[in-house]
């Protein structure tokens, strides 16, 4: 990955993360988190990953999320001073729930011990 990419990566993952604090309309006693982003090579698409607590709201977030696209797409190249502004595409996080459950287990082996 070039350092252009990771840094783009970086800022629209900081500036997805203030549009949905400001514009975010979930579900009360939500916590919305953008994860991670990447673009692709050619910066015509960037996929952000988003983390839902608590995890029984996370499809809801995401269709709340696919219905406001465009007014977040539009925020995002009024923000970004670059051409092409990848298109974003919101998908949800497996991979914090998977950290969860290793860290888990391994609380409950260190007590077996």
């Amino acid at each position: 990955m070039t350092q252009r990419i990771s840094r783009l990566n970086q800022l629209l993952k900081e500036e997805l993360g203030k549009i949905l604090l400001k514009e975010g309309n979930f579900p009360k006693d939500c916590l919305v988190t953008v994860t991670r982003v990447e673009a692709s090579v050619d910066l015509k698409e960037a996929k952000a990953w988003v983390s839902v607590l608590p995890g029984e709201k996370t499809q809801e977030v995401v269709r709340i999320l696919e219905k406001k696209i465009y007014d977040i797409q539009q925020k995002i190249n009024k923000t970004l001073n670059m051409r092409p502004v990848p298109k974003i595409r919101f998908l949800r996080e497996r991979k914090t729930k998977e950290a969860a459950r290793i860290e888990e287990l391994l609380e409950k082996a260190k007590e077996e011990d």
